[in-house]
């Protein structure tokens, strides 16, 4: 049986570790870091999704603050508030939570952010600076997947990591991170998607297998080899009337099928998930930091 990537005791960790710097300097007299949300409409999984974050900052001696439009708000609106959020001096970084609207270009959102309070590394400025290998904030999943390899010291260098699913939050960062020098990283990658004929025949010979397709229970056991590190980032929701919510979450991997093969393996939920929030607090740290460098 594989050995569990339990990113929900990884996080907790991290956490800690948060607080007790931001405890640090606020007993220098310095402010709290503050990370801002932006949240349009009333869509219920960003709405929880927004919440849990605002919980996570309080947990770590964090400033927080939401900012709640409405649905039907404008694109020149919207812009307008993020240029005040751009402008604050007491804020550190900020979220645009996604998806928004159909009738506002997403794009146009992500580039009116300001780079150095991207804490989501959505920006092209930070996604430009991170394939180049210089400093910048990572995309919040990326960079739990790289921080949870790291702390259970799973080896990467030269290893054959193949990537399903090619995002720009998830697939593509994580391809280039993987691939760059250092550890995590030092690793032959392969990106693959739905375009990918016989993904099977690149799965097998797989060291890494990171999985970002949304499809439930689709990697199988007989799709990778004896030994192999599943990282697991898929998540949907599936309806279930015998369960007490009326769902159960399921990944992409089919768990108990593949964990009696893999050597590392992360679960749905409680892997990947908890990673990702505790990043966030990360770079929001990483700019709070510089900011009163400054």
């Amino acid at each position: 049986m594989a050995n569990i990537l339990d990113g929900l005791k990884l996080s907790k960790q991290i956490k800690q570790e948060i607080k007790k710097e931001v405890a640090q300097y606020v007993n220098k007299s310095f402010r709290p870091p503050h990370l801002s949300a932006v949240l349009v409409g009333n869509n219920g999984a960003s709405v929880t999704y927004v919440d849990n974050k605002i919980k996570d900052c309080h947990a770590v001696g964090f400033r927080s603050s939401l900012v709640k439009l409405p649905g039907n708000i404008n694109e020149n609106e919207l812009l307008q508030e993020i240029k005040k959020l751009n402008e604050d001096k007491d804020l550190d970084g900020f979220i645009v939570q996604l998806p928004l609207p159909d009738h506002i270009d997403q794009e146009k959102i992500i580039m009116a952010i300001d780079p150095e309070k991207d804490v989501d590394g959505f920006h092209p400025q930070n996604f430009g600076k991170m394939a180049l290998e210089m400093e910048s904030f990572l995309p919040a999943t990326p960079y739990g997947i790289m921080t949870m390899l790291k702390r259970y010291n799973v080896p990467t260098q030269g290893k054959n990591v193949v990537v399903i699913g090619r995002s720009r939050i998830v697939g593509k960062p994580m391809s280039i991170l993987m691939s760059r020098k250092g550890y995590p990283g030092d690793a032959t990658v392969t990106l693959t998607h739905s375009k990918t004929q016989n993904l099977q025949d690149f799965t097998k010979n797989a060291d890494i297998v990171i999985t970002a397709l949304g499809v439930p229970n689709f990697l199988k056991g007989s799709m990778i080899k004896k030994g192999a590190v599943i990282i697991d980032v898929g998540i949907t929701r599936i309806d279930d009337s015998t369960k007490e919510r009326g769902f159960y979450l399921a990944g992409d991997v089919d768990y108990n099928d593949v964990s009696e093969k893999a050597s590392w393996i992360t679960p749905v939920p409680g892997g990947v998930g908890p990673m990702t929030r505790a990043m966030l607090l990360k770079n929001t740290l990483i700019a709070y930091k510089k900011n009163i460098n400054d």
